[in-house]
């Protein structure tokens, strides 16, 4: 990293914090999580897939809403990589994806929405 010539001196050791900073497209993705976790709907469909893989139809009917408005959903939340699909046949699963950042994201709504995983 290029050294700052930065126009006031506060006395605080900022040139440690600027040496960890993370880049601006990491910051970028992780902003595209949040997003997708700032949807409700997102919300509440990510939190079913942390339990259970289920298909579009059953989601659908969980969330009372249509096959594509829950497919365009999950559309979203698989491009930011906090669920996979499988093809059985004609159907699609979806799930949690087994990354530590869909991990965090689980444990982090378990937490906040003080709701204990119903599988354990």
């Amino acid at each position: 990293m290029k050294k700052l010539d930065l126009p006031h001196n506060h006395g605080q050791n900022i040139t440690i914090a600027l040496a960890q900073l993370p880049t601006v497209e990491d910051c970028e993705m992780v902003a595209e999580i949040f997003k997708q976790l700032s949807n409700g709907t997102r919300l509440r469909i990510l939190w079913l897939l942390c339990h259970c893989e289920e298909c579009v139809s059953n989601i659908s009917a969980a969330m009372e809403m249509s096959d594509p408005a829950v497919s365009h959903h999950l559309k979203t939340l698989k491009n930011t990589g906090l669920i996979v699909s499988r093809r059985e046949g004609k159907e699609i699963y979806y799930k949690l994806a087994d990354t530590q950042v869909a991990k965090y994201i689980h444990q982090i709504c378990e937490e906040i929405f003080e709701i204990k995983c119903p599988l354990e």
